[in-house]
Formats: C-alpha cells, sequence, structure tokens
C-alpha cells in the first residue's frame, strides 16, 4: 500500500498544469467542433419535428412535440432503400474502377518512357483545371449517343476519369526507390508482377486515400446523376432527397431525415478509415504541395 501511494504522489507531482496557450487551443477546438456539429444537431432535431413545427417562424432548437413521423413517412412514401442501394452499387463501381485506372496510370508515367508521354502528362494535368460543370453538357450527349441515359453505366462511366487521383499516385510511385524493382527484375520477375507483388503493396495508403476520396465525391455528386436520369428507380441518395415536397412545398423534416440518412455512411466512413486518410495525405506528398 506504501508503495502505491508513493506511485500516486509521484504521478500527481508530475502533472502541470496547463498553460494560457493550451486552454486557447482546447477552447478553439471546442468552438470549431460546435461549429460542424451544430448543422447536424439541427438536422436531428427538425427531423424530430412534425411538418407543422418544422417551419414555424421564429424556429427553435428542441421539438415542443417529439415525433418520428418523418422518419417513417420517408420510408412509407419515398424510395429511400433503392436510393441508398443505387448509390453504393455506383460509388462502390466508380472506386474500383478510379483505383485500377490511376494506379495503372500513374505507375505508367511515373516508370515507363514512351513517345509522347510528356503531351499525354499534359492533358493529365489539364485536367485539372477544367470544372466537371463545364464538361456536363458534352459528357451527356456522349452518353446519349451511345444509349446509356437512364442507366447505371451512364452514371459511372463519365465519373471515371480521375486526373487528380492520377497525379495523386503518380507523385507516389515517384517516391519509391526503383533499385527495389530493379533488384525484382534481376531476380527474373516481369512488369506485371512487380506492379502487383511490390508496388501495390507499398502505395496501400496512398490507394486507401484515393479509394476514400473517390467514395466520398461520388456519393455526393448530385448534378451529373441529376442529368443523366430521370427514372425515380435510379435515383441516387441526393437527387431521391431533393424530390422529398409534395403540393404544399418541400417537406422539411422529411429533408433533414433524409439528408442524415444520406450523411451516416460518409461519416462511419471517416470514423473508421481517418488513420487512413492522413497516412494516405502524408505518403502521397501533398501536405507539402
Amino acid at each position: 500500500m506504501t508503495t502505491d501511494a508513493a506511485q500516486i504522489r509521484i504521478k500527481s507531482r508530475t502533472r502541470t498544469a496547463w498553460t494560457p496557450s493550451q486552454i486557447v487551443l482546447t477552447l478553439l477546438g471546442v468552438a470549431v467542433s460546435a461549429v460542424f456539429l451544430a448543422p447536424l444537431a439541427w438536422a436531428l432535431f427538425t427531423s424530430l419535428k412534425s411538418e407543422t413545427e418544422a417551419v414555424e417562424v421564429p424556429p427553435h432548437w428542441l421539438p415542443e412535440e417529439w415525433t418520428g413521423q418523418a422518419w417513417k413517412a420517408l420510408f412509407e412514401t419515398g424510395n429511400i432503400t433503392d436510393w441508398f442501394v443505387n448509390s453504393l452499387v455506383v460509388s462502390v463501381c466508380v472506386t474500383a474502377i478510379v483505383l485500377t485506372v490511376s494506379a495503372l496510370a500513374g505507375y505508367g508515367f511515373a516508370r515507363t518512357e514512351f513517345r509522347g508521354k510528356n503531351v499525354l502528362m499534359g492533358v493529365v494535368m489539364a485536367g485539372l483545371m477544367i470544372s466537371p460543370a463545364v464538361l456536363g453538357v458534352p459528357l451527356f450527349t456522349t452518353v446519349q449517343q451511345m444509349g446509356m441515359v437512364d442507366t447505371y453505366w451512364g452514371m459511372i462511366l463519365p465519373q471515371c476519369a480521375p486526373a487528380a487521383m492520377v497525379y495523386i499516385l503518380y507523385k507516389f510511385f515517384q517516391g519509391i526507390p526503383k533499385e527495389l524493382e530493379e533488384a525484382a527484375f534481376i531476380d527474373g520477375a516481369g512488369r506485371w508482377r512487380v506492379f502487383f507483388t511490390i508496388v501495390v503493396p507499398l502505395a496501400r495508403p496512398s490507394l486507401a486515400a484515393v479509394g476514400i476520396f473517390t467514395f466520398i465525391a461520388s456519393w455526393n455528386n448530385f448534378l451529373w446523376p441529376y442529368m443523366v436520369t430521370n427514372n425515380p428507380d435510379l435515383m441516387t441518395m441526393p437527387n431521391g432527397i431533393a424530390t422529398v415536397m409534395n403540393s404544399y412545398g418541400i417537406q422539411w423534416a422529411q429533408l433533414m431525415a433524409g439528408g442524415l440518412m444520406a450523411g451516416l455512411p460518409l461519416i462511419v466512413v471517416f470514423v473508421f478509415f481517418q488513420r487512413q486518410i492522413v497516412a494516405g495525405v502524408a505518403h502521397t506528398g501533398l501536405a507539402g504541395q
């Protein structure tokens, strides 16, 4: 008992009081967290109000009468399950294709020499400077001519031209020592075997970051699915939630409930993969650019 008491006294002595800078930073962090969490709290409380109470002026935070009617109506009258599945299918397919294309293109630019390489790399870099909204009309015309309007592939393929992701992996592959690959070549390994057994395992943090960023961007994409499909059975979550209205106007409680459900997968992805996101940014070299 005496030894334990002595250890407790030693630990208590080693604790130092907070400095003014630590207090300021903590308060600043709490304030910033409150700013980011406030919209989520407002959406949650609004989704638990009746539609009449949700549009009252002046508004109030907490519901006077707690009800789950908005959530019930959203599942009964809407196609939210279909919207969720459509978003999941589109986002997963886009992520898989982007990872494959970006890894192969980035490695090709970083390790191979071919005629026209600089010109092609310039085209890829030009893609970083063009807004996706500018390409909406020509992309829609192309998709229409190919007969892919109101189809999954019409929503997926135009999102699979990842100039930014190619550049991220290109910069990472440049940082891998060539000696590792040359040693494998000496042992008789081919280019494809080197890529899959050496390069890809080393690139896991960067591939994870690219996959997460792509999934989030595809899940949140509103404009392109809105342009390419009018079929309610093919709508994604952002497009489906935008249709939550009736003859009396927008149903705000249902809209907030749908928004929370749409954002839930992204919150889960960030909570469980935040280490991969931070590690991926560090390994790709984006932090210093």
